[in-house]
């Protein structure tokens, strides 16, 4: 038993392959795959990933933050309006990207401020995405936490103090492709992480483990990364399916009910 807490496989990059793919990622004992919306752009395909696979792949609704412009209010509208239509088991994927621009940073901390506020009022937990900003995100997430705040860091890729301070905040660390990199630099922080606090993830198309880096990813290859996992906590393979898979439940069980 898997479970794919973050993957993008109603991307275009699957339109070829879409039945044999999710058949793969079944083949390889994966039970849920949770699938976090870009923009507005997404929603459509994603809906029907999720109705074309029920009890298997499970939608949430958000505005990625590199999609957050001049006009993100337009953005944030069509979420919430999804939001307030029908349930969703996260609001996700939302944060702070400032790899590729800082042209907008205060539009993406103004969206991720708000996007945090919907995802308390709905009592649903929220899918964090983090590039070169983590330490901005734990700010605004200390500052926003009250007790209803929860969720998930995706793709985890901070030091040991950062994870420190988002476990403190009742977040668990989505581990993803780059655990299984020689130069990926996790391996001695994760020994230090509570295993009951750790969700796998594949952010399927992107960040394929090894041994299939710089190719395609997909959701069948979380195999990979439960089997590095096992290797740098010296656990057997079963216990970190078992654990990892009891944590994605306790995450999104109260969403997905």
């Amino acid at each position: 038993m898997l479970i794919d807490t973050h993957a993008h496989l109603y991307s275009k990059q699957f339109d070829a392959d879409l039945p044999e793919t999710m058949a793969r990622a079944f083949e390889a004992g994966l039970t849920h795959i949770f699938l976090p919306n870009v923009d507005s752009t997404s929603i459509d395909s994603m809906l029907r990933l999720e109705a074309a696979y029920p009890e298997r792949c499970f939608a949430m609704m958000g505005v990625h933050p590199c999609s957050i412009g001049a006009d993100f209010e337009k953005e944030l509208d069509t979420a919430k309006e999804w939001l307030d239509r029908r349930p969703f088991v996260a609001v996700g994927e939302i944060g702070l990207d400032y790899y590729w621009s800082r042209e907008f940073v205060e539009q993406q901390k103004t969206a991720f401020r708000t996007q945090l506020d919907w995802a308390k009022s709905l009592g649903i937990p929220v899918a964090v995405h983090a590039r070169d900003s983590m330490d901005d995100i734990l700010d605004i997430l200390e500052e926003k936490q009250d007790g209803r705040l929860h969720g998930v860091l995706h793709c985890f890729t901070g030091d040991l103090a950062q994870a420190r301070r988002a476990l403190s905040l009742g977040f668990f660390l989505g581990l993803g492709g780059v655990l299984t990199y020689p130069k990926g630099g996790l391996d001695d922080v994760v020994r230090e992480l509570p295993l009951d606090r750790l969700l796998l993830e594949t952010d399927a198309p992107y960040l394929a483990p090894v041994p299939f880096r710089g190719k395609r990813n997909e959701s069948a290859h979380l195999v990979h990364i439960a089997q590095k996992l096992s290797s740098v906590l010296e656990r057997p393979l079963e216990e970190i399916a078992s654990a990892t898979s009891a944590n994605a439940l306790r995450l999104f069980d109260k969403a997905m009910n």
